[in-house]
C-alpha cells in the first residue's frame, strides 16, 4: 500500500493482472503498472419505485382517463372554434378593429387546439402509461436479427403499457384532435387567394396601362431613359402606386425590374421588337415559380436570379428559364418614352404575372 502526496487516499500498485478485464490477456504488449483507487464510487442503482395514486386506486385511474380524452375533445372544439371565428368575423372591410377581433378569436381557438393536444398527451404519459425505470444500452452498429426481433416486441410492449390499443376513448379522441387541428389552417389558406373572382383575370391585369410612367421604388420618382446606363438595374413601380390605399396588393403584381443592355445582345421575337427602348427592357419582378421577388441581377451574364429556389432567367433571351424550378419566362412589360424622355409603359403585361400554377387560358 502507498499514499499519495496528501496522504489522504490509499493507492495500490499492481500489474495488469490486477485489472479485471476479460480481454486483457489477449492484448499484445505489457500495459505496465497501474494505480487504482481502493474507494472507487459504487453504482447506487435506481431509487425505490414510488407508485402513483392511479396505480393503486382504480377510481383515480378512471378519472385520469376521462381527463385525458376530455382534453383531446377540447382540442377538437378549439379547431372548430377557429374555423367558426374565421367565418363569423370577416376582415374584408380592412377595418383595423375587425382584423383585431378576427385575429383574437381565431388565435384563441388555435391555442385551445394546441394546448388540448399537448397537455392531454403529457398527462396521459405521466399518469396512465407504465411507470418504471429502465436502461437502454446503445449499440454503435446495426443490431442482430435477434435484436431487431426484440425491437418489435418492445413496440408491442409499449402499446400494451401505454394502453393505446386498449383505451379506445383516449385513442379515438387523440386521432380526432389530430385530424381536426389542421382544418383551421386549410380554411385560413383559402383567404390567401382572390375570393369571388377568377384568379386568372385578377392576376392578368395590373396597374400598368398605356402611358403609365415607370418610377423608382420606393421614392416614386419618374425615370428618364438617359438615367438608365449599361449594366444598371432599377426596381420599378407604376406612377401613382404610393398614393393608393391598396398599394401593397398592387405592388405584389406590378413590381418590375428595369435593365439596359446593348441592343445587339438582345434576341427579340418579331412580335416584341418595339417592347424595349434602345436596349432598355422591363420584366416582372415576381418569380414564375412561387412568386418570390426576383432581385439579383448578374451584370456580366445578364441573368436574373431568384434567391428563394435559385431559378435563373436569361434577359438576353426574353427572360427564359435557364435553371431552377420556374416553369415559364418572366412576363415582359412593353415600354417606350414620352415627349419628355421619361420611360412609360406601352400597355399592361400580356400574360398573368406570378406563379405558373395560375392557369393562363382565360
Amino acid at each position: 500500500m502507498a499514499q499519495d502526496d496528501s496522504g489522504s487516499v490509499e493507492l495500490a500498485e499492481t500489474s495488469s493482472t490486477a485489472l479485471e478485464h476479460p480481454a486483457d490477456h489477449e492484448r499484445p504488449g505489457d500495459p505496465g503498472t497501474a494505480i487504482i483507487l481502493q474507494d472507487a464510487p459504487v453504482n447506487p442503482g435506481f431509487p425505490a419505485h414510488r407508485p402513483r395514486v392511479g396505480d393503486t386506486d382504480p377510481k383515480q385511474n378512471r378519472r385520469t382517463e376521462r381527463t385525458v380524452f376530455t382534453l383531446f375533445y377540447l382540442s377538437i372544439a378549439g379547431s372548430v372554434w377557429a374555423i367558426a371565428a374565421y367565418l363569423a368575423f370577416p376582415i374584408e372591410s380592412g377595418n383595423l378593429h375587425d382584423i383585431r377581433i378576427s385575429t383574437l378569436f381565431i388565435g384563441l381557438g388555435m391555442v385551445l387546439a394546441l394546448l388540448g393536444i399537448g397537455i392531454g398527451a403529457v398527462h396521459w404519459a405521466k399518469a396512465l402509461m407504465a411507470d418504471h425505470e429502465g436502461i437502454d444500452i446503445r449499440h454503435p452498429v446495426r443490431g442482430s436479427d435477434e435484436t431487431r426481433e426484440r425491437s418489435i416486441e418492445i413496440f408491442e410492449e409499449a402499446n400494451e403499457e401505454s394502453g393505446f390499443g386498449r383505451r379506445t376513448l383516449i385513442r379515438n379522441s387523440l386521432i380526432g384532435a389530430l385530424v381536426a387541428f389542421p382544418l383551421p389552417a386549410v380554411v385560413l389558406f383559402r383567404g390567401l387567394a382572390p375570393q369571388n373572382v377568377d384568379p386568372v383575370k385578377e392576376l392578368k391585369h395590373t396597374m400598368w396601362a398605356k402611358g403609365t410612367r415607370l418610377t423608382k421604388d420606393p421614392t416614386g420618382l419618374p425615370i428618364k431613359a438617359s438615367d438608365v446606363t449599361l449594366g444598371s438595374v432599377f426596381h420599378v413601380i407604376p406612377d401613382g402606386l404610393n398614393d393608393r390605399e391598396d398599394a401593397l396588393e398592387q405592388k405584389a403584381t406590378a413590381a418590375v425590374l428595369l435593365m439596359r443592355l446593348k441592343p445587339e445582345d438582345l434576341h427579340v421575337s418579331p412580335d416584341r421588337k418595339d417592347w424595349n427602348y434602345h436596349g432598355i427592357v422591363a420584366y416582372s419582378k415576381i418569380c414564375t415559380h412561387v412568386g418570390c421577388p426576383v432581385a439579383l441581377y448578374e451584370q456580366q451574364t445578364h441573368h436574373l436570379l431568384c434567391p428563394c429556389h435559385q431559378s435563373q432567367f436569361d434577359i438576353t433571351h426574353e427572360a427564359r428559364v435557364i435553371f431552377g424550378p420556374a416553369g415559364r419566362p418572366l412576363p415582359q412589360l412593353p415600354i417606350t418614352v414620352d415627349d419628355e424622355g421619361y420611360l412609360v409603359a406601352r400597355s399592361d403585361f400580356h400574360e398573368p404575372v406570378g406563379p405558373s400554377f395560375w392557369e393562363r387560358n382565360s
